[in-house]
């Protein structure tokens, strides 16, 4: 072939004289008009052509509605990917015209060869617009063409297998001495036609009439690809005609599409999968378009607004969108044009299931593919009565079921093979997907399905009972999942029940709706709670616990031990909900008294224990926390007699109410042997045993034990403890774990320690972590933190901290400390407990700064109120102080007497702020 002039931009080449585009080497395939379009814009690159002039060269000599012109320029950019992984071709030039902005270059080339006569290599229609994400998928197809003869495309209707297909034909374009011709079932309504129409498409006279049989004897010198594209209406012909190609004519190999196997002798089927969606958590816009589904929904987006640019506040909606979408192609083309035409990411697809009936740009295709629901509507027609009936029940999971929830569905328990072999039929069909999950099946519905199905659940007039029957599989499911909470190892147990979740929400959705209140849903809020645990949900869980709470008076007798029982439970669960909240703790540990009160009615003693130390914590999160020694001594004596596992409980809570009330040395001795009882039980469920409030067991006693390590004159071995602590509960995922570290610990110590820039680390963590999944308790805490760390950039709180956080805050120098000090604060200085001696400190300070009188009385209690607990690091800081003050009077000897015993017990950390402060005061008493 002769060298033509060719023009170059991006990955592409353009041959203007045989009019053939290439993209990476592979011949790419331009309508006519857009072709047209290309041309002219290519040939004024840089300046601005006129829409009138656009359309006199697309259209010579015919008046065209200027819609026409919108709608090949879309078609066109389509194709070039315009917009996507950073491409910019044409822009729209506002009530003028369109421009080519894209730098271009001339080169001498032999154009593809396929481009002499295109029209007698293959009969493939003009693909409209670029794939996007399915690279792998035909490269593995044109691999098993390669190796085989016929390779089926299996998967649900809008999942892509024709574009798919039809992409993996293209690129196989002049690789058949015959071409590659395309038959589209679709255009028939049975097998009767089927032998004349394949006889006309291949081009062979005089066999109108004829079998399939002697029709392929003809072709046994073809080399040809033969694309059969639609066949799940026609599958046994389908097969038929498969198996008389392969047998007849050894040179022709057949790519199909369809959504069920053909199950033919020689055939590979190629089950294609959705797009792949961003996790819901990524946050970088760049990192979430390297995923397909979101790429594509962007590239059509921009399609039709080509300004759309998303950025990090859009990005949660559109990966949102994604998920609920399941990566189905055709879905995310309808929604990209509910978001085009809303211009509103927030308002578009607000109805769920609005997109079934959004038009599409389906110019040139089968009516089905106009939206979704026309799409449904065939593949429902030609199921049978009953696997109609089954499709619609088994809208209702929201997630994964297995065969047994299938058949608890169905009202079948007792009959499994009927619910397997439904099942199967469906799954042939590509209705339902098939997973793998804990060494047994699990099937689940494609989101766009199950809302379909749902829709003909409700026209069929079943919703009502087939919505009961799901909440008595859930209520089944997740009590079986409480009752192996504390034995199943945590990864196991979580690979069993966390695909539970959305059937969860969907059940107490429905069943708690005020015109439903279901009495199911009830047990069913009661029976969750290891799940919103485990999923880091709290804030979620607490409406349903708070919804069900006001129905279960009307629901049940209220002197009913059930009613009690649960009543119990959701208290208990309220408790803990508000623990996490924003509000007061005065309402969390109003929640566990009512528990504790409830659960001595009906004789519950493992509901007791529970009551009892959510009470504990709540106390100091309130910073009561003398109260929490009589908790403690409470929660021991209940739980005598019940276990080693109730005994290590026991010890740990005793752990912390000996911390923050002020005891070190007891609470260090007794903190060191609770580790040492956690790592020889090594239990395989990582919480513990009648807890209120759940923490991961060791990296609860890890932070406490690094706190009082900290007051005990141990900085280093507090920080390290730690940072033991920090990874083993980054390493479990466990977010109410993690923020709990670092809101009492993490952020603290090495703020202590003068890590600065650690500390800021590990506060921007915290701020995320707790933030991101919902736990207003910590993200305030963060907030306080970073008031008084001083990081610049980071949110301020909006009300005053209170309860430990308040003590918390002023041991690390906030300077509003001081404006709120409480006003009988000497007299209720004992209820500081950890931290009374550095309350006592800084009190010294503000009179001595104001030249007021007391100030050596406090330091002096303050010394031997650190000394009687064992907290060196306070003695240090007031010592520190005391011997400043004595230097300033003149009384050398008596400082240094004080201040270098206390200095001299230290054998770590010698470089921390208050080690470098107490010698430097030492230094000048020389």
């Amino acid at each position: 072939m002769p060298v033509e002039s060719a023009l170059c931009f991006g990955p592409y080449v353009v041959y203007p004289t045989s009019r053939s585009i290439v993209d990476s080497g592979r011949p790419l395939r331009l309508g006519q008009r857009a072709f047209d379009l290309l041309l002219v814009l290519l040939e004024n690159a840089g300046e601005v052509v006129g829409k009138r002039d656009l359309m006199a060269r697309a259209w010579p000599g015919l008046t065209v509605d200027e819609g026409n012109l919108r709608v090949h320029m879309a078609a066109l950019r389509k194709a070039l990917g315009d917009g996507q992984e950073g491409r910019r071709y044409i822009v729209t030039v506002a009530l003028r015209g369109y421009s080519f902005v894209a730098p271009i270059s001339r080169v001498g080339s032999v154009p593809p060869l396929m481009s002499v006569d295109p029209s007698g290599q293959h009969n493939l229609p003009t693909r409209r617009s670029r794939l996007v994400g399915r690279e792998r998928e035909v490269a593995h197809i044109i691999g098993q063409l390669q190796s085989g003869r016929s390779v089926s495309v299996v998967g649900c209707g809008g999942i892509g297998k024709t574009s798919v297909a039809l992409l993996v034909a293209e690129q196989l374009i002049g690789r058949y001495r015959d071409g590659i011709r395309m038959l589209d079932l679709t255009l028939l309504q049975d097998a009767g036609p089927l032998a004349s129409t394949l006889a006309a498409l291949l081009g062979i006279p005089g066999q109108a009439g004829s079998s399939l049989e002697i029709l392929c004897s003809q072709l046994g010198s073809r080399e040809m690809l033969l694309l059969i594209d639609n066949c799940e209406h026609m599958v046994e012909a389908a097969a038929h005609l498969m198996e008389c190609l392969l047998c007849a004519a050894p040179g022709i190999h057949v790519l199909a599409t369809s959504r069920e196997a053909l199950r033919t002798a020689h055939e590979r089927v190629y089950r294609l999968p959705p797009l792949a969606n961003p996790p819901m958590q990524i946050t970088e816009v760049a990192e979430a378009l390297a995923y397909p589904a979101l790429a594509l929904l962007v590239e059509r987006v921009r399609n039709v607004d080509e300004a759309f640019e998303p950025g990090a506040a859009d990005l949660p909606r559109l990966v949102d969108i994604c998920h609920r979408l399941d990566g189905m192609p055709l879905a995310i083309e309808l929604a990209a044009g509910q978001i085009a035409s809303e211009r509103d990411i927030g308002a578009a697809l607000h109805g769920g299931d609005c997109y079934l009936d959004c038009p599409i740009d389906a110019q040139g295709g089968h009516p089905r593919h106009r939206h979704l629901r026309a799409m449904f509507d065939w593949s429902y027609a030609l199921l049978s009565d009953a696997e109609r009936a089954g499709l619609r029940r088994l809208g209702v999971f929201r997630g994964s079921f297995s065969l047994e929830s299938v058949a608890a569905l169905f009202g079948l328990p007792g009959d499994p093979g009927a619910s397997c072999m439904l099942i199967s039929q469906l799954a042939m069909k590509s209705l339902i997907s098939v997973e793998v999950s804990d060494d047994e099946f699990a099937y689940r519905l494609l989101e766009p399905a199950r809302l379909y199905a749902l829709e003909k659940l409700d026209a069929a007039g079943e919703l009502h009972e087939t919505r009961v029957r799901h909440l008595g599989i859930c209520m089944a499911r997740l009590g079986q999942a409480q009752l192996e909470w504390e034995s199943l190892p945590t990864s196991r147990w979580l690979e069993r029940y966390a695909r539970w979740l959305g059937d969860l929400r969907s059940a107490l959705n429905w069943g708690l709706d005020a015109e439903v209140r279901h009495p199911l849903a009830i047990r069913l809020t009661a029976c969750s709670a290891p799940i919103w645990q485990e999923m880091s949900l709290l804030h979620e869980y607490g409406s349903y616990v708070e919804s069900a709470l006001s129905l279960l008076s009307a629901a049940f007798d209220a002197e009913g031990d059930e009613a009690l029982q649960l009543a119990t439970q959701l208290q208990l669960a309220l408790g803990n909900c508000s623990y996490h909240g924003q509000i007061v703790a005065t309402q969390a540990i109003g929640a566990f008294q009512s528990a504790q009160s409830l659960a001595e009615r009906s004789g519950d003693p493992g509901a007791m224990l529970h009551a009892i130390s959510g009470q504990l914590a709540a106390n100091l999160r309130s910073g009561r926390y003398l109260q929490t020694l009589a908790l403690s001594e409470e929660f021991d004596q209940l739980a005598q007699g019940r276990g080693e596992e109730l005994a290590v409980s026991s010890q740990r809570l005793k752990v912390l109410a000996l911390h923050y009330s002020g005891m070190q040395e007891r609470a260090h001795r007794l903190a060191e042997s609770v580790l040492e009882a956690l790592e020889r039980e090594n239990r395989p469920n990582r919480f513990a045993l009648c807890m209120g409030v759940q923490y991961e067991q060791r990296v609860a006693s890890l932070t406490v034990l690094a706190r009082i390590l900290w007051l005990r004159g141990y900085p280093d071995q507090a920080e390290r403890r730690v940072q033991q602590a920090l990874d083993l509960a980054c390493q479990l995922e466990h977010i109410p774990s993690i923020s709990y570290l670092l809101a009492t610990a993490g952020c603290v110590i090495p703020y202590y320690n003068g890590e600065y820039e650690k500390a800021s680390r590990r506060l921007h963590l915290l701020l995320d972590a707790s933030s991101r999944h919902s736990i207003p308790l910590f993200a305030d805490w963060a907030q306080h933190y970073a008031g008084v760390m001083g990081y610049e950039g980071l949110p301020r709180p909006t009300l005053p901290a209170s309860g430990l956080v308040r003590d918390i805050v002023m041991t690390l120098g906030g300077s509003r400390s001081f404006e709120e000090r409480p006003a009988s604060f000497q007299s209720s200085i004992g209820a500081t407990g950890w931290c009374a001696p550095e309350m006592l400190r800084l009190e010294a300070c503000r009179l001595l700064e104001a030249g007021a009188e007391g100030a050596e009385a406090l330091l002096t209690r303050s010394l031997e109120l650190a000394r009687r607990g064992g907290a060196l690091a306070w003695e240090l800081r007031s010592a520190t102080t005391l011997a400043q003050v004595w230097r300033d009077q003149g009384h050398r000897q008596p400082a240094m007497e004080l201040l270098e015993p206390v200095y001299g017990r230290y054998e770590e950390g010698l470089g921390t702020p208050d080690l470098v402060a107490a010698r430097a005061c030492l230094e000048t008493l020389c």
